[in-house]
This record gives C-alpha cells, structure tokens and sequence, in this order.
C-alpha cells in the first residue's frame, strides 16, 4: 500500500524515534562520551564526503550568475537575522530565551544543498545555479554563522570566542571537506556511483548528534522547561518565519525581473536552512545541555520546510512547458528558382 502524502518521510520518523529514545534511555557518564567521540568521527567523515562528492565543475557550471547568488546570499545570511530580530518581541515571551537563542541560531545558518537542489530540479528551476548557490552557501556558512552567532546572541548579553568558533569548526568540518576534495581524483567516481547509500552517512551523524544533545538535555531537564503549550508556539513561529522568507524570496525574485527559473532557484535556495550543517556546528558551537533546546527549531522548521517546498515544487511542476521558439516559415511563392 502506498504511503500517504501527509505521514512524514522515514528519515524524519527515525529522527522522532532518537528523540524518544533520548527522553527515555539518555545517554549518560562514560557512554555519553563514548557516543560524543563515535559522533565527532561521524560529522567529519560526512565533511570528508560531501566534500569528495561535489564536482568543481557543478559549482563553476553556474558561478556566472551573480545576481542570483548575491539575492540568495543575502536573503540567507542578512533577511533571516532580521527577521529572528524583528520576532524577538512576539516570540521571545512564548518560547523563553533559551528557544528564541535557538531561532537566532537556526536564522544564522546556511542554506541546504541536497534539498534544495533537488526541489528546484522538480520544479524545473535553473539548476546549475542552484548547486552553485546552495554549494556556496554551505562553505561560506563555516565561517559567516560563528560570526551572526555571535553577533546575534552579543545582543542579548552572552559572548564568546569568535574566531575559536571558527578554528573549531574550520577543524571539523572544513579540514575533512577539503580532505574529500583532494581525495576525489581517487574515489570521486566511486562516491558517485554509490550516493544513494552514502546518504545513510548524512543521516546518521545527524542521529547521533541529535541522540548526543538531547540525552545531554534530556538529563539538565529538557521537557520540564518545554511544556506542550510551548512547544506548539516554537511549530507555530517556525511556520510564521518560513511563510514570511517564502513570501519575501518570491517577491524579490518577481521584482527584481528574474526569470521563472532563476525565481525557482531563489524560492528554494533562499528561503531553506540546513539541519545537515547546523546539528554538526552546534556540537562544535555549544556546549552541555544547551544543545538540546537550540537544534529544537533547526529540527522542527527542517520538516516543515520540506513538506511545504515538497508542495511548492508539484505545483511548479505542472506549470505548462515554455513553448519552443522557431523560425518565422518562409512562403513558398516568396521562394524563386
């Protein structure tokens, strides 16, 4: 029997199960930092791979359009910001500050690559610029979210070590991305060929990051300081932030005189944030319990960002065909022998 389009993807169920198995079986004393070691060597060996899998010739296939990427760069690293910004009124009472830290967070972070990609090539969006983009959001946020981080959060009176941010990061992830660049003279192909099983990597360093904080959470008290009436605000302001970046990207995209396929791309390369990147630098960002509570909305806006964009994408999709241009026919009593 066919699964129904509103039960969510089985990545997103076991996602579910971790955290249920977090609530009830935490991990705690030495299997807590056995299972923080097994989750460090899992987020590089992901590094390591996107960084084997992603061709220099997809991202230069698309470079050229810079008006594109700079809409999408600022509507990732500059709209979001504003907008946790201009939220903290409304949302911050709901959720508590440690919530609305986790929306500051989540609007700091890049923008998916695989999701967003694939959404604009169902949509038959510019793809080539998608990658490029995408691609490109994913390596500056290495170093540009440590800088919003704490830029973002300097405003509500917390500080730490930017650029010690940055050299942890640059460590865990950067370091096995450019790792895997320089290995993909020898096992690109390889990776190519076996990508749909390689995906399993990406999702299970997610899982056992995601398992790593919230047993971390779990045990500081994680649910005693999220009742479900608060939860349902943090779905709710995740939902109001999505619309609002949907809304912006498509009206830019439309003002500013893109075509539909670049507004495609920009739709769906604007207005996304990684979960794949933004679990991994929280385990290098923060620290403790704290972790369980900020990767809450990255975890809650991810799957809502999918199935509304999932939708959004169909109904590009079934948009009639651009009609072929074709020479103007030549009369034939025009034609002389």
């Amino acid at each position: 029997m066919a699964r129904s389009r509103f039960l969510p993807d089985n990545f997103t169920l076991t996602l579910l199960a971790v955290v249920v198995a977090a609530t009830f079986l935490p991990a705690s004393g030495q299997v807590a930092v056995a299972f923080d070691w097994i989750t460090n060597i899992a987020i590089a060996l992901l590094f390591f791979l996107h960084g084997a899998k992603l061709s220099r010739e997809a991202i230069l296939a698309g470079a050229g359009h810079w008006r594109l990427h700079l809409l999408v760069f600022c509507c990732t690293f500059v709209l979001f910001p504003l907008l946790g910004l201009a939220m903290k009124p409304v949302l911050q009472p709901l959720v508590g500050t440690e919530l609305y830290l986790g929306f500051l967070y989540l609007c700091a972070l890049p923008a998916t690559v695989q999701s967003a990609i694939a959404f604009t090539s169902l949509a038959r969006g510019n793809i080539p610029a998608a990658i490029c983009s995408a691609a490109a959001s994913s390596l500056i946020g290495i170093f540009l979210t440590p800088l919003l981080v704490a830029l973002l959060m300097n405003v509500h009176g917390d500080s730490g070590s930017t650029l010690e941010a940055i050299r942890k990061i640059s460590l865990q992830l950067l370091a096995p991305f450019i790792a895997g660049q320089i290995a993909r003279r020898w096992i690109g192909n390889w990776v190519g060929r076996n990508k749909n099983w390689l995906k399993y990597v990406d999702q299970s360093s997610i899982l056992l990051v995601v398992y790593s904080a919230f047993s971390a959470a779990v045990i500081g008290g994680l649910w005693q300081q999220v009742p479900p009436v608060m939860l349902l605000w943090v779905v709710l302001g995740c939902c109001v932030l999505l619309a609002i970046a949907l809304g912006i990207t498509a009206l830019l995209g439309k003002l500013l005189g893109f075509s539909v396929e670049d507004r495609i791309t920009i739709l769906f390369c604007g207005s996304k944030k990684s979960l794949a990147t933004g679990v991994p630098m929280a385990q290098v960002l923060f620290a403790g319990s704290t972790i369980g509570l900020l990767i809450l909305p990255v975890m809650l806006f991810h799957q809502i960002q999918l199935m509304v964009c999932a939708w959004l994408a169909q109904r590009y999709a079934r948009r009639p065909e651009a009609p072929l241009v074709v020479a103007d026919k030549v009369p034939a009593s025009a034609v002389k022998g």
